[in-house]
């Protein structure tokens, strides 16, 4: 479990420094858009209240708080998983990434009441409407790592 930890800790600690840069250091939530290497990666500053790309954003302080439980259950669900049925070196690894990531994003929607998307990457002639941040990179790695990685020792 250990292991979970570490690694939750860091994708947790990556998000929400990534965050304070750029949305308040940067000041990303008043000029609302940065050129970092363009086309490839630029910062637009975008608040979601809903889940990906905003959907259920409609009613936004009940999807919140809504939003708030299911990213804490999942979690705890995550970690019980892995305690019953230890996956591995790369599994638990994978399990503190998605934790890590999806406790970013709550402290967000407690901290501001939505999540602070800023990466928006772009490339050959397509043009992404949509941000992203750090903690969306890390629920994806951990849920795509643990679908790889995260089958329990099985008996024969």
């Amino acid at each position: 479990m250990r292991l979970v930890f570490w690694a939750g800790f860091w994708a947790f600690i990556s998000d929400q420094a990534s965050k304070y840069v750029v949305v308040h250091a940067m000041n990303l939530r008043e000029v609302l858009h940065i050129d970092v290497l363009p086309p490839l990666l630029q910062f637009h500053m975008a608040w979601n209240k809903g889940i990906n790309f905003g959907l259920f954003a409609n009613n936004a302080e009940a999807a919140r708080w809504i939003l708030i439980a299911v990213a804490l259950m999942i979690s705890v669900f995550v970690v019980f998983w892995v305690r019953r049925e230890p996956p591995g070196k790369w599994g638990l690894i994978s399990a503190g990434f998605l934790i890590g990531g999806a406790l970013g994003n709550v402290i967000d929607r407690l901290l501001y009441g939505a999540v602070a998307d800023f990466l928006n990457m772009s490339c050959c002639g397509i043009n992404n409407p949509y941000a992203f941040n750090l903690a969306d990179v890390w629920i994806f790695a951990g849920a795509l790592g643990l679908v790889i990685f995260g089958g329990g020792k099985r008996e024969a």
